[in-house]
């Protein structure tokens, strides 16, 4: 396979019902809960940023669905790993907050996978809290000793989280509290304190859609990076209940 090669995937897609296991607190904003059911015993996620629907029931009986990243899967146990963000009202948040060890909840998916190889010389990742999941997991997954560099903004110190990896990983994290809430100035501002390493890099970005678009222009036109080897996406739209997960276009 020629170096630095995407492979994309499609996956057979079915909704599935799953249970809480075991819920943990994940530092001072995000919840982490266990899903373990029969039907994940053929369930596949090839990416780190791979992303489900869950289905939260509604007060009036329909169904909100929502985007989330399989933060880890242990096929022998069937147990699924979900992080939930809860910094804002809604469906999730409010089903994840009151989530309790043997409530039900239905997912779909995912439908495909974005597999970038593990083949560069280091590798970027950027985002707020939503991208948490998709970044924890790439770091967990990166093969031994890559550098492997994570940017996040967060509310403060208790929401910063730690891997467990054999990558040469360096986190760098950046409080909103007591700053301001203007994220892209607050991850500008880092990310041009940062020195990349030597060679051919990747560049990962997931954040609001125009925190997002800010960041994905400066990698390109400041730092010159290809755009081959960058991916930028709008988790979340500002002022959107539900915009859809998607690589930035234009």
């Amino acid at each position: 396979m020629p170096r630095h090669e995407t492979t994309r995937l499609r996956h057979d897609t079915r909704r599935r019902t799953l249970t809480v296991a075991s819920i943990e607190p994940l530092g001072a904003s995000m919840r982490r809960l266990v899903f373990t059911a029969p039907e994940l015993a053929d369930f596949v996620s090839a990416a780190p940023d791979d992303h489900i629907k869950l289905f939260f029931p509604m007060p009036d009986g329909g169904t909100a669905m929502r985007d989330f990243t399989p933060r880890r899967f242990d096929r022998a146990a069937c147990a699924l790993t979900i992080d939930f963000a809860l910094h804002e009202a809604g469906p999730a948040t409010a089903w994840a907050a009151a989530a309790q060890v043997g409530d039900r909840l239905d997912i779909g998916g995912p439908r495909g996978s974005v597999v970038v190889p593990d083949d560069f010389d280091w590798y970027l990742l950027i985002g707020d809290e939503t991208a948490l999941p998709a970044i924890g997991r790439r770091v967990e997954e990166a093969r031994p000793a890559v550098p492997v560099i994570t940017l996040a903004v967060v509310n403060g110190t208790a929401d910063e989280q730690q891997f467990a990896s054999a990558a040469d990983w360096r986190g760098h994290w950046v409080h909103r509290a007591g700053v301001g809430t203007d994220d892209a100035a607050l991850l500008l501002a880092a990310l041009g304190a940062i020195t990349l390493p030597q060679g051919e890099g990747y560049i990962w970005i997931a954040a609001e859609t125009n925190v997002a678009r800010a960041l994905r222009h400066d990698v390109e036109t400041r730092l010159g990076h290809p755009r081959a080897w960058l991916k930028a996406a709008g988790y979340w739209t500002r002022g959107h209940a539900d915009a859809p997960d998607k690589t930035l276009d234009g």
